[in-house]
């Protein structure tokens, strides 16, 4: 991506912060434009970047069509990103709704118009449900267990469609579980392994909702975003849906434990709590597709990711006993909210 001007929403969040410094460290695009509504993201993801002419960001809301059409404008590739989580959409689910799956649409619409080079449209697999085989490859049914799973599957639906109406270079990708610096463990966008993390360098067991059976595929987010960033810049993605994950399957047990040992904190096992309503049950990929077309292959083993964010978490600017204030036992609550 050379000279090209690339704009990613959601880059202020966690994975998209890491997608603009893959971008901006690896390849010597024209210009970078982050479009995040800061809801989730953050500027301290972004600021090593605030002083190179090559970046921009721009607070705005993806379902702002103006908004959306303004900075898409003379942008060669469009990263779409921009999400709200999972639990979020079981207290919120028609606001989920309208980022994911409305706010998809709109910048759709706008890269389409904009008659960007490649629009690269980032899904979930909580799109697919809980796995009915294993490893899931591309062709998996989608029985998505959540409004955002709904949601994603959604924008992905509409990205298809553009490519196969309008001929907008289109590459959808489907990441699993991702992890490592950044990832976040505050309220309802707070994910397993930080929150695990947090609470064992506070000496307090881990929570685990259900039997821990539970099962994900984690990929560090670097060989996420050096992976979307390949399916960019290939030419025999356009028009493919691809998978995006390692092929390891780790239950939600196993994770504690090798976060506990690796802290050094073996005895904090486990809580079990009751299930999280439209828990997926099982995920692991088959990532066939994504090494036939990009060659990347997962490059960060898992015990040495969680060792790294481990580190991570310890040279955090917060304390540890002020992280773990903004972790609640469940970060979820359908209590009398339906919108």
């Amino acid at each position: 991506m050379d000279g090209a001007s690339v704009v990613v929403t959601g880059g202020a969040g966690f994975i998209g912060s890491h997608l603009v410094d893959t971008l901006l460290r690896n390849r010597r695009p024209h210009k970078v434009t982050v479009l995040d509504d800061l809801e989730n993201g953050t500027t301290a993801n972004l600021a090593h970047w605030t002083d190179d002419d090559r970046f921009e960001l721009v607070v705005g809301d993806v379902c702002d069509r103006a908004e959306v059409d303004r900075v898409v404008a003379g942008a060669d590739t469009v990263f779409h990103l921009a999400c709200l989580g999972v639990r979020h959409s079981l207290h919120a689910p028609m606001r989920n709704h309208q980022v994911n799956a409305e706010g998809s649409l709109v910048v759709g619409l706008a890269a389409r118009d904009a008659g960007v080079s490649r629009y690269v449209h980032v899904s979930s697999s909580e799109a697919f449900g809980t796995a009915q085989y294993v490893p899931m490859d591309e062709r998996h049914p989608t029985w998505p267990e959540t409004v955002y799973g709904a949601g994603k599957l959604a924008g992905e639906a509409y990205a298809r469609a553009m490519f196969r109406t309008d001929g907008m270079a289109t590459v959808v990708a489907r990441p699993f579980n991702t992890y490592g610096p950044r990832s976040h463990f505050e309220g309802d966008s707070g994910e397993v392994i930080p929150r695990t993390i947090v609470r064992m360098l506070n000496g307090q067991r881990p929570v685990v909702y259900g039997d821990g059976s539970q099962t994900r595929d984690f990929m560090h987010v670097s060989d996420t975003a050096t992976a979307l960033l390949a399916l960019a810049e290939c030419e025999d993605a356009i028009g493919e849906t691809v998978n995006i994950g390692t092929g390891v399957e780790i239950s939600m047990l196993e994770l504690c434990r090798v976060i506990a040992e690796i802290i050094g904190r073996p005895e904090l096992t486990p809580r079990l709590l009751d299930p999280r309503p439209g828990d997926v049950l099982r995920l692991c990929v088959d990532n066939t597709r994504m090494r036939q077309l990009t060659g990347v292959e997962p490059t960060v083993p898992f015990r040495d990711g969680i060792a790294d964010l481990i580190a991570w978490f310890r040279r955090a600017d917060a304390s540890p006993d002020a992280m773990l204030a903004q972790v609640a036992d469940t970060n979820w609550n359908r209590t009398g909210v339906s919108a």
